[in-house]
């Protein structure tokens, strides 16, 4: 039996974890990628990739016994439960419930990015998830906010939801650093994938000076959008 192999039927414990975890550790890049994600919390130094990797072993055994462990505290051990939600098979409604007791623990941008993209069965009930996602964008906490809208980010810019996702990063109002620059990124892609819709909302827009500005920053920064279109955004910025 592969080493992958054995790995399916373990008990996936944390001490199980924490050995796969520091085995796949590199401290080069601890020291590099502590340096990109503030907040102080602990890192071992795994590549997204290896992290990936785990995750996915885990999510094809018995991941909810996963999860009835006692819980990770390194960065890697918290992104490792995201991801294997992101993975994991079941119904929409169960991964929802596992998604919502997740968020509280994203604390860091990278933890919340990663997630986002991890998780694609939205594209079974996207109504659904959509429904999900709308009290975060009016929370209080930064980084319930920034996962809402980098949800609509990676999830949600497409023909069927592109005028509701313009109207929803209008009302988000959260001044978090990282909830704003969500919203910045976000309404960028809008432009790049629906440009015509999105300059349509843009003179009327009503939100902040800063993720206005910086969501301009994105557009003209863009190889996809043209030289007379640059300039017809940056004559755009507030000042």
């Amino acid at each position: 039996m592969g080493r992958a192999d054995a790995s399916l039927n373990m008990e996936w414990g944390w001490e199980a974890v924490r050995k796969e975890l520091q085995a796949m550790a590199e401290p080069d890049y601890r020291a590099f990628a502590s340096g990109l994600i503030p907040g102080g919390t602990p890192m071992l130094g795994v590549r997204l990739p290896a992290l990936r990797g785990l995750a996915k072993r885990i999510a094809r055994g018995d991941w909810r016994a996963f999860f009835r462990a006692e819980k990770g505290k390194c960065f890697e051990e918290t992104l490792l439960r995201g991801m294997v939600i992101g993975y994991a098979k079941a119904d929409v409604e169960e991964l929802l419930a596992y998604t919502e007791a997740f968020v509280p623990e994203i604390g860091d941008w990278s933890t919340c990015d990663s997630f986002c993209n991890t998780l694609k069965f939205v594209r079974k009930d996207p109504e659904r998830v959509w429904a999900f996602l709308r009290p975060y964008f009016s929370s209080e906490r930064e980084f319930d906010v920034r996962f809402g809208v980098v949800m609509l980010l990676d999830h949600f810019i497409q023909e069927a939801f592109i005028d509701r996702v313009l109207e929803t990063l209008d009302n988000v109002r959260h001044t978090g650093y990282y909830a704003q620059m969500a919203v910045a990124w976000a309404l960028a892609e809008c432009y790049a994938r629906f440009p015509e819709r999105t300059m349509a909302y843009l003179p009327n827009s009503r939100l902040d000076t800063f993720p206005f500005n910086k969501a301009l920053q994105k557009m003209t920064e863009s190889r996809r959008i043209c030289r007379e279109e640059k300039e017809r955004l940056r004559a755009m910025k507030r000042r």
